[in-house]
């Protein structure tokens, strides 16, 4: 059985005139990502490896649940082929995990993660929302044979404030 946790990035600000790659997150972002890792956590294991886009709103979004989780900031890994959006870049990746891993946090990017978690996932998710987190299992020993799993937990920021 192999688990990896999608988590979106939380919602960041396009008010500075930097590169997709450097902006930063709104507060907004900053409280979502903090109560979905609060709520992730409260019923759920920390994956083994936790891995993230190099974006700094991915980053900083990744951080936050590293505090949350009691984590230093050396239990992560920065990954170049998490930025990406169309999803490609992140099914290669999880095909090339190292198979002594059985769960995987990844922090990123939409449409990527919506892609993934419908074509991968057994629950249609219309979009995945900023700091939005899925949990994905899948009964393979290998990742390289990756394909349909099912969607064990979806965490929506939104729903977690009504």
């Amino acid at each position: 059985m192999k688990t990896i946790v999608l988590v979106r990035h939380g919602k960041s600000s396009w008010k500075y005139d930097v590169s997709d790659a450097e902006r930063p997150l709104k507060s907004r972002g900053v409280n979502d990502a903090k109560l979905v890792a609060n709520q992730y956590l409260g019923s759920n294991d920390v994956p083994e490896k936790i891995f993230t886009s190099p974006a700094k709103r991915a980053l900083s979004t990744c951080r936050i649940f590293m505090d949350v989780f009691g984590l230093s900031e050396n239990s992560f890994t920065i990954d170049e082929d998490l930025y990406d959006f169309s999803g490609e870049g992140v099914i290669n990746f999880i095909k090339k995990l190292p198979n002594t891993i059985d769960s995987a946090m990844i922090f990123g990017h939409n449409h990527a993660f919506t892609s993934i978690a419908n074509i991968f996932g057994d629950r249609f998710i219309d979009n995945l929302p900023t700091s939005g987190l899925v949990k994905l299992n899948f009964d393979i020993d290998n990742w390289q044979d990756f394909k349909q799993g099912a969607t064990e937990l979806v965490i929506i920021p939104k729903e977690l404030k009504k």
